[in-house]
């Protein structure tokens, strides 16, 4: 113990003597953010680390006699003038933010500036209207750097001595410029270099992928028409690959040898052929002419896709009208797949035959989470369903999906059913079935599955008969069941121990099921309803374990309303209370100002309800009373007419 008291002590003469030597002393960051300033303050602590000037009108920048300083930000200034010398006293300078100012107007000056800094380790020049010389004379004597910026610039072509005198950089961001040439040797000599950024530029091609070393590419929102790697035995480190919004007819044509695991596909043409087979045989022809191959020799598409370890992919917003199951199915390491917003309507089993004739069963062996949202889906084959062996996640919303009851497949015409098996997925955990139209959920629908949550909101029509939930009530933990235009005499819930969230608004509702005193319940939706009153006990037994309810949208009655004060006492969160109106003796009010004086509001109402049943005797015999002598003198009238004819 006393050992390791006088080693601590030691340490702390040992760094604070190395201070006093150097004469530093730990000093906070300083900010001068949005200060209004023309220019840099003259009285800084010389033993300043981190410096932020940004927001400013700075327009001409001195020298800077900071010789602790690591970091500054000069950003969104109207800097367009540096000194040659303003850098030359910052000796331990390795962050510098010089984005959005004018440094286009004295190229010269400016970059001669940055010459004299050789610590540097971050640049960013981003929003400064550089061409694509000025930034070849702001990258000179820059080979200590590995994070570039450069975004928003008017660069239209990257010239191979681009970099040769920052050979170090590990990370390069050139988005949101004009750039539609790229010279054959620019990126190749950075060994070091991991991510390269070149989103919302103007290629139109990548011909010949060559760089290994990059783990993170991103060409999204380009003109990118197909993505070709030429087919050779290096190792390529390449992990994320984005090519979203582009215009690509093809898969992309990966490394043979490749550590893809994301890639993002989505918002292109892919698809817009006619067939899978189409777009594979197109794409390895193509691969040839680039390759200036006499003839197509192989498949290269599969081939290299087939030792892709890729665990994402999203094909979102294509146009594909079939699944490209065959290409997908060589995926053995995909866990999710993103096929949402395009033309399927009908999933069918298109793969090619075996030698007896027999449609062969592939299999997504890791795939976990599918989402096919909004592809005007009505048909599902079995074969698909069954080739899902792990799914957890589907999302089926904005479709025309009918679920089938669940039962013995055997007496099933399997690849004629016109409704969907949902019951095949044994491991499936959560189903969005939201607004697709959904006319019957019969009983056993999801029987044999593993349902936690499910979505069944938006289909206005449908009708949910008696046991539609028999086999998942005891595993359900969501369920959404809102707008489906349904009243309390529809609604059947059993059971379900394991429910924590419950949304049924917008229906036509004004009895909440008893049977969900059993459930756990911390959340509950019941907006937009017919509700007058809740069940007192049943809110009394709900209330342990909750923590969360929306009411808005009822007509509650202001003086029926115990179960509000039960809520309000054990301070359950309701976060729509100011929206929610009740009605009382006078009309409605907030139901916020009722609960400021509840017994104030609702005392007349208490009163006439003690005499309540006495009161209504009496006014029931008060109207016996007066249908008596009305009938009576009714009679008397009438035989008196008749003895006047007479």
């Amino acid at each position: 113990m006393v050992r390791h008291m006088f080693s601590n002590l030691l340490l702390l003469w040992s760094i604070g003597h190395d201070l006093y030597i150097t004469g530093q002393t730990y000093q906070e960051p300083k900010s001068w953010k949005d200060q209004n300033l023309y220019s840099v303050p003259l009285d800084m602590d010389v033993r300043l680390r981190r410096l932020d000037l940004s927001n400013n009108f700075i327009r001409q920048l001195h020298t800077l006699a900071l010789p602790y300083l690591e970091q500054l930000d000069l950003s969104s200034n109207q800097l367009d003038l540096i000194s040659e010398g303003a850098f030359e006293k910052l000796a331990r300078l390795e962050e510098l933010n010089l984005s959005r100012n004018a440094l286009n107007n004295d190229v010269g000056s400016n970059s001669k500036a940055l010459r004299s800094i050789n610590s540097l380790k971050s640049l960013d020049i981003s929003m400064n209207d550089l061409s694509d010389d000025a930034v070849e004379l702001f990258l000179r004597n820059k080979s200590s750097l590995n994070q570039l910026k450069m975004t928003g610039n008017a660069l239209t072509r990257l010239s191979h001595n681009l970099f040769k005198e920052s050979k170090g950089l590990r990370a390069i961001t050139i988005d949101d410029n004009q750039i539609s040439v790229i010279e054959q040797g620019t990126f190749e000599p950075l060994s070091q270099l991991e991510m390269l950024n070149l989103a919302r530029n103007n290629l139109a091609h990548i011909c010949d992928f060559k760089l290994p070393q990059v783990k993170y590419l991103n060409l999204s929102r380009n003109s990118v028409e197909f993505f070709v790697t030429r087919e050779d035995d290096k190792l390529y480190r390449l992990e994320i690959l984005d090519l979203s919004h582009n215009k690509l007819l093809y898969f992309p044509i990966v490394p043979k040898l490749n550590s893809l695991r994301y890639l993002h596909l989505q918002n292109n043409l892919i698809g817009a052929l006619n067939s899978e087979a189409t777009m594979v045989s197109e794409a390895n022809a193509l691969y040839s002419e680039i390759m200036s191959e006499k003839r197509v020799r192989k498949n290269n598409l599969h081939s290299n896709w087939r030792q892709m370890p890729l665990i994402y992919i999203d094909l979102s917003y294509n146009h594909f009208r079939s699944l490209p199951l065959e290409t997908l199915s060589r995926l053995t390491s995909l866990e999710t797949l993103n096929f949402s917003f395009n033309c399927l309507q009908n999933i069918t089993w298109n793969v090619r035959k075996d030698e007896s004739g027999f449609h062969r069963q592939l299999f997504f062996p890791s795939l976990k989470y599918l989402n096919l949202q909004s592809n005007g889906l009505a048909h599902i084959s079995p074969l698909f369903l069954k080739a899902l062996t792990q799914i957890e996640t589907l999302n089926l919303q904005d479709n025309s999906v009918q679920p089938c009851a669940s039962v013995d497949q055997s007496t099933q015409q399997i690849n004629n059913t016109s409704c969907v098996l949902i019951g095949q997925l044994r491991t499936l955990k959560h189903l969005n079935l939201k607004e697709n139209n959904i006319k019957m959920l019969q009983p056993n629908t999801f029987l044999k599955t593993s349902l936690v949550t499910l979505n069944l909101a938006g289909n206005s029509h449908m009708v949910m008969q008696r046991d539609a939930l028999e086999g998942v009530q005891k595993t359900l933990q969501s369920l959404v069941i809102s707008e489906i235009n349904m009243t309390s005499s529809d609604l059947s819930l059993p059971c379900m121990p394991m429910l924590t969230q419950l949304n049924i608004s917008n229906n036509h509702l004004d009895v909440i099921p008893s049977s969900l005193s059993c459930s756990p319940l911390t959340e509950i939706d019941i907006r937009n309803n017919q509700f007058v009153s809740l069940n007192y006990s049943l809110i009394l037994a709900l209330s342990v374990r909750l923590n969360l309810m929306y009411i808005s949208g009822n007509y509650f009655n202001c003086c029926d309303s115990r179960w509000m004060i039960i809520l309000q006492e054990l301070k359950i969160n309701l976060p729509d209370v100011n929206d929610t109106v009740c009605f009382e003796r006078d009309g409605n009010i907030a139901m916020t100002e009722y609960l400021k004086d509840p017994s104030g509001y609702c005392l007349f109402h208490t009163k006439a309800q003690e005499t309540h049943f006495g009161t209504v005797i009496i006014i029931v015999l008060f109207v016996i009373v007066i249908l008596t002598v009305i009938i009576i003198i009714t009679r008397k009238v009438c035989c008196t007419q008749r003895s006047f004819i007479v």
